[in-house]
């Protein structure tokens, strides 16, 4: 059964997909204002990461953010990337490599949160 789209939902993935930021469902709730409600943008949330639309991120203060997702589909949903998090203006951006972790022998990896703090290229005092 096919999940139709709503102008809800549109609502959510143009806030993820215009951001050059990971958002949390708090942020997005700020942005939407009483538009939405707190639940319903948990939901599509949640909905749009099994899909393989937008990759979930484990951020160091445990609040989890949300980021688009490029390349990636419901049945191959890979982000073996690490997240940066500047701790000057709070932006949480994917970054661009692949990491390839070697585990044991007969392991199998399923996910990968790998997070850094630190400051971007527009707030490190270099």
């Amino acid at each position: 059964m096919a999940k139709r789209n709503t102008i809800t939902k549109q609502l959510i993935l143009d806030s993820l997909k215009g951001s050059k930021s990971a958002l949390s469902q708090e942020i997005l709730q700020k942005e939407l204002g009483d538009t939405v409600d707190r639940a319903t943008i948990y939901r599509v949330l949640n909905s749009f990461c099994e899909d393989g639309i937008i990759h979930k991120i484990l951020g160091d203060d445990g609040k989890f953010y949300f980021a688009f997702c490029i390349n990636c589909s419901e049945k191959k949903h890979q982000h073996n990337h690490f997240h940066f998090k500047c701790l000057s203006c709070g932006k949480i951006e994917c970054l661009p490599n692949e990491v390839d972790v070697k585990l044991p022998q007969g392991y199998q990896s399923v996910t990968f949160n790998g997070f850094i703090s630190g400051y971007c290229k527009d707030c490190s005092i270099i």
